[in-house]
């Protein structure tokens, strides 16, 4: 009866939110990059798959929920982006130049720094899209040799740190623009770095959600040909 419980749809759905907002409180009072609620959320998901022994499959089919809603969050940010389309206006160049510039910059500084640690060929395909979401970085990494563990975990990583620092050394680094501010968490970190733009403010949001469409979009054309 327990594990027919479990193993639930509405079980492992609910688990999932449970574990998220729990997180979500948690990371608002330590503030700890141990504790930010996405990582807890997949901590926690990992164990109780591995503890009950849930097939993953069940588990993301029980979960489709969640994506279909991520989908919608997407369509979110378009909207979000066109109530600030004013304040694009005579700037498409400079984002189209930022953009291309941003991927070269973060693609060859990972490709180097790993060659000159001793990295080999597998390991540089793996985390060289480290600055995209997860299914743009996998159809690129994993035909090339890439190992999709890797490159999930790095994009994870990323998108954690850059949730959590990056507005930070932006203040520091006195960059204050909001447009600039959204542009280069949605650049460096992907989803999780435009979710935190988005609580910024509504325009830092949707230069995120612009950025990280655009830089998706670069970095899926000039991979390849530096791979």
């Amino acid at each position: 009866m327990i594990n027919q419980i479990i193993t639930s749809d509405i079980f492992l759905l609910a688990l999932t939110i449970g574990i998220y907002l729990l997180g979500g409180a948690v990371f608002r009072k330590t503030r700890s990059i141990l504790l930010h609620p996405v990582l807890i959320t997949a901590v926690g998901v990992i164990a109780f798959l591995k503890l009950f022994d849930v097939d993953y499959g069940q588990y993301r089919e029980a979960t489709s929920l969640l994506d279909f809603a991520l989908g919608m969050s997407v369509v979110a940010l378009g909207y979000l982006l066109y109530e600030q389309s004013e304040q694009l206006r005579g700037r498409i160049t400079a984002v189209l130049v930022t953009t291309v510039v941003g991927v070269v910059v973060g693609v060859f500084s990972v490709i180097g720094i790993a060659f000159m640690l001793g990295a080999d060929s597998t390991v540089i395909t793996s985390i060289a899209p480290k600055s995209v979401t997860v299914p743009i970085a996998i159809a690129i990494s994993e035909p090339r040799g890439g190992v999709v563990a890797v490159t999930s975990v790095v994009v994870f990583c990323t998108g954690v740190l850059g949730s959590i620092c990056g507005a930070k050394l932006l203040d520091i680094s006195r960059v204050t623009d909001p447009m600039a501010v959204g542009f280069v968490l949605g650049a460096a970190s992907h989803g999780i770095g435009t979710s935190r733009a988005v609580e910024i403010g509504a325009l830092e949001g949707a230069m995120a959600g612009l950025a990280m469409a655009l830089t998706g979009f670069v970095t899926a054309l000039l991979l390849p040909l530096v791979l």
